[in-house]
């Protein structure tokens, strides 16, 4: 398995580099600016009028809009047009989710009584695939705008499945598969995203402790603070290669060398990158001692913003538990 990029994920990645650099800082519409690069069409496919990106495409997006801190649901978007594409390629709101002109999301969670409950991106999005009971639905609503307060500056709603415009994408074990495979996308693209915070804090903390000085000199000669550092780039390395390894799978249905299949490694790479982000932006706050929890300051963002995310879809310890018992049942290597 080769897990170098290839042209197309490579200009997709310095597509975004510059075109999201601005936006950590807090400056730009991060939606028009998705939408002027064609982000929000990227994933769909060509005949909607969309970008025909694959997944091996898609997690280098989403590592660029985890770097980029974007308080976006571009990756349940990203999730939610393909399950569109995959289930119901003639949907009335597959060509505006195309072009931008509507937000979709996806709801990693099952639904409760027909709710899908803290949906990441649920308040932004016009259309929201999830699983209800027995069946894979999308509904088509107007979006509430507003969701309870999140620290993490992430826009999420709860969002009712039984209301609005309603289709059904898949229905009985079909649509439990249907969601399965639409988790792990989720799981793997989520994954990237949070290396790409990861990777944004250990740069921002390097260029700190260049520019801070104490003593007459850079504390980042001191060598504890070094110390501090010198596992970072290895851990963030590990983690954007099972991403990459989770979206080759899930792509080609083949397992790693382990064993394990496209959802085990989503699943692993999600665990992993969660705790690579935890300690990248903890250290980046640390070094930064009180600038670390001022506003003006990447360095507190980046540190919500990957906790945020790591308790979208009903937070790690589920993640981790199926992983075990896949584990245990011998399904996952």
């Amino acid at each position: 398995m080769d897990l170098s990029l290839d042209d197309d994920q490579e200009a997709a990645r310095e597509l975004l580099r510059r075109g999201l650099a601005d936006l950590a800082a807090g400056a730009g519409d991060p939606g028009r600016r998705l939408g002027q690069l064609g982000v929000w069409g990227m994933g769909a496919p060509e005949d909607a009028g969309g970008g025909g990106a694959g997944l091996g495409v898609l997690v280098v997006a989403a590592e660029e809009g985890g770097r980029a801190l974007l308080a976006e649901p571009m990756v349940e978007h990203m999730v939610a047009v393909r399950a569109l594409a995959r289930h119901d390629p003639d949907h009335p709101d597959l060509a505006g989710c195309a072009a931008g002109e509507v937000v979709a999301t996806f709801a990693p969670d099952p639904a409760a009584a027909g709710t899908a409950t803290l949906v990441p991106g649920g308040a932004r999005a016009g259309v929201g695939v999830a699983l209800d009971g027995e069946a894979l639905v999308a509904v088509t609503a107007p979006p509430p705008a507003r969701g309870p307060t999140s620290h993490a500056d992430l826009p999420m709603a709860d969002r009712p499945l039984r209301q609005g415009r309603r289709r059904i994408l898949a229905e009985g074990p079909t649509a439990g598969a249907a969601y399965a495979a639409a988790v792990a996308e989720w799981r793997a693209l989520t994954a990237a995203g949070l290396v790409g915070v990861a990777d944004r804090a250990l740069e921002v903390t390097v260029a700190y402790v260049k520019e801070r000085h104490q003593f007459g000199v850079p504390i980042g000669s001191f060598q504890a603070l070094q110390h501090g550092l010198a596992e970072l780039p290895g851990s963030i390395d590990g983690a954007r290669l099972l991403a990459h390894e989770a979206a080759w799978a899930l792509t080609t249905g083949e397992r790693s060398v382990t064993g394990a299949d496209g959802g085990a490694l989503a699943a692993m790479a999600l665990l992993f990158a969660a705790d690579v982000a935890k300690v990248a932006t903890a250290t980046c706050v640390q070094y930064h001692g009180g600038y670390g929890f001022a506003e003006e300051y990447e360095a507190q963002r980046l540190y919500r913003h990957a906790r945020g995310t790591a308790l979208a879809g009903g937070g790690l310890d589920r993640v981790l538990d199926e992983l075990a018992a896949a584990v245990a049942a011998g399904e996952a290597g």
